[in-house]
């Protein structure tokens, strides 16, 4: 039971306290009594410590037993993790964090590139990333001198054709409401300010001028990790291969037609092989691309009534190319540009290296079965586009390349926040199809504050919630990648 253990202590505590009280007040002592009585109780209490003292058993590093379990330890979990330690006293409960890859080797945080931005439609998701940027710029205060993710604030730039220039404006205006700040600029207006730049079949761009940039995503989620760890979160690896229920009668609930089931166990596989089962009261998924599949464990999308609905999140892997211009590169003050096409380049350190990708048409994802990257993917696809938009382009070497899995909202390309609405007991933090990264430290506090205040504070996220699914109404970005 959550807070069992503190309960426990302050109960006992107010008995022992209770008892005490009647003892002194049921008989008068005089000072030299009293004082003979103390000293010869605390000699007899030391000897019977000696004759019953026994070598204390070892502590098994892994519980039968937590408070609260968060499946999945990247970025969007740890996260998690952090702000529900953070918002309540260290050890006034469990929390597990439930990781398969310790490494994070193949986690969608480490592969990411990183980028921040507040260029989005939806109210929701530009305070999201606004906070994202606090979060960034408030890391020392909040971690210590050592917390530095290298920020780059060089902005974001995004381009736009005729047909996309009104709803770029309209974005514009919803993000400076807000908060953020940009400057909507005109095919000169662009070529003045970045002349190695083709603005042909370009009629806007939008550049964000403060708080939008890149950093180093490996560094802000071990800052996470070890922020959560430091107060009090336990870390395991292993993953989660299925769920047992705990049965609810339907003659315990007034109205109820049938049994509820309510998730109360993970059977756990740990590094080794081996099986272990952990009971929790609550459960946070945030899985990234495997929450879909952590989903059916629960009967999420298998079961009967709401529970027909999926969690709509699957695997997809996206390229990252690194090459060097040959020729003179863009300024250092380049910022992450954003192609109509959807292509996007952006300068990688202080040389002429830079990175680039593009998402592949439907017809055309990638094998998500392993992390092989696709080099004819930039011949064909990628650079053309590259090339066009910035003619020094033309002459460049690849240097490296890699790829990575997102977890790829199916229904509408946006986090899936909040509660499950059958299993009280089970929240979700996914979905974020490319922009959990930017968004991770505002979607932790958000469940935090869900689950310890029962409603969000800060940022509004009802409309990100699972009930969406349920009616149909999907949140889309308008004419945002």
């Amino acid at each position: 039971m959550l807070f069992k253990t503190v309960l426990r202590d302050n109960v006992s505590y107010l008995i022992k306290r209770s008892l005490h009280k009647n003892v002194c007040l049921s008989k008068r002592e005089n000072p030299i009594e009293r004082t003979f009585r103390i000293i010869s109780s605390d000699i007899q209490r030391t000897f019977s410590k000696i004759k019953n003292f026994r070598r204390p058993q070892l502590v098994s590093a892994i519980p039968t037993y937590t408070d609260i379990l968060v499946v999945g330890g990247g970025a969007m979990g740890s996260s998690v993790a952090y702000w529900l330690k953070e918002k309540t006293n260290f050890d006034s409960f469990n929390l597990v964090v439930l990781e398969k890859d310790m490494t994070f080797s193949k986690c969608s945080t480490s592969l990411s590139v990183g980028g921040l931005r507040q260029q989005f439609s939806l109210p929701e998701n530009i305070q999201m990333s606004l906070y994202g940027f606090e979060f960034i710029r408030t890391l020392k205060r909040r971690f210590g001198p050592e917390a530095e993710v290298n920020f780059t604030p060089h902005g974001y730039l995004v381009l736009a054709s005729e047909e996309g220039a009104e709803q770029l404006i309209d974005n514009s205006k919803i993000q400076r409401d807000l908060g953020a700040s940009n400057i909507i600029l005109n095919a000169n207006q662009l070529k003045d300010r970045f002349p190695w730049m083709n603005v042909d079949g370009i009629e806007l761009g939008c550049l964000g001028l403060e708080k939008e940039g890149w950093f180093d995503p490996w560094s802000l989620l071990h800052i996470l990790k070890k922020g959560a760890i430091e107060k009090g979160a336990q870390y395991i690896h292993g993953e989660a291969v299925d769920f047992k229920f705990e049965v609810k009668e339907a003659s315990n609930f007034q109205g109820a037609e049938e049994d509820y089931y309510c998730p109360s166990e993970v059977v756990i596989k740990l590094a080794n092989g081996q099986l272990i089962n952990i009971h929790f009261s609550l459960c946070i998924i945030a899985a990234g691309s495997e929450s879909g599949k952590i989903g059916e464990s629960l009967n999420i999308g298998t079961g009967k009534g709401i529970l027909t609905v999926p969690i709509p999140v699957e695997r997809r892997k996206r390229y990252v190319y690194s090459f060097r211009c040959q020729g003179e590169p863009p300024g250092l003050n380049s910022p992450m540009t954003i192609d109509p096409t959807g292509a996007y380049f952006r300068r990688n350190g202080l040389g002429g290296d830079f990175i680039a990708g593009l998402s592949p048409d439907i017809e055309d994802e990638p094998d998500t079965s392993n992390l092989d990257v696709n080099y004819e993917f930039f011949d064909q696809k990628l650079w053309p586009i590259l090339a066009n938009r910035a003619p020094v382009f033309n002459a460049v070497k690849v240097n490296s390349a890699w790829s990575g899995f997102y977890d790829y909202n199916t229904f509408d390309e946006n986090g899936i926040i909040g509660s499950h609405p059958y299993y009280s007991n089970i929240f979700l933090a996914t979905g974020f199809s490319g922009h959990g990264i930017q968004q991770a430290p505002a979607v932790g506090r958000a469940i935090a504050e869900l689950i310890l205040k029962g409603r969000f504070q800060t940022i509004d996220l009802t409309r990100l919630g699972f009930n969406r699914l349920l009616l149909q109404e999907p949140m889309n970005e308008i004419q945002i990648i």
